[in-house]
């Protein structure tokens, strides 16, 4: 593994919508040098794009399942190559 920036995007299904999840993951970001954003999506589940190192991002996604793991029934999850496009980690509407 390497210290190069990475893209995740992943899908979080379930009951994700209208428990905080996006405030939640927003706040979780904080803990972690990642950038990008996480929005609802209108068939209910939550998207999400984050970049940092692969371990950061790994190790990002680990803390939203922790916290949020009663809430998330499955999440699909894709790595690509980092755009550094972001700033900040935000919630998008």
């Amino acid at each position: 593994m390497t210290d190069e920036s990475t893209r995740m995007h992943v899908v979080f299904s379930g009951h994700v919508q209208g428990v905080g999840f996006r405030q939640t993951t927003t706040q979780i970001a904080k803990s972690f040098p990642v950038t990008g954003w996480v929005k609802n999506v209108p068939n209910g589940n939550v998207e999400m794009i984050a970049e940092g190192t692969k371990a950061a991002c790994g190790d990002f996604l680990a803390a939203i399942r922790d916290r949020m793991f009663e809430y998330i029934n499955d999440l699909d999850c894709h790595w690509s190559n980092a755009t550094h496009e972001f700033e900040h980690f935000e919630i998008h509407y």
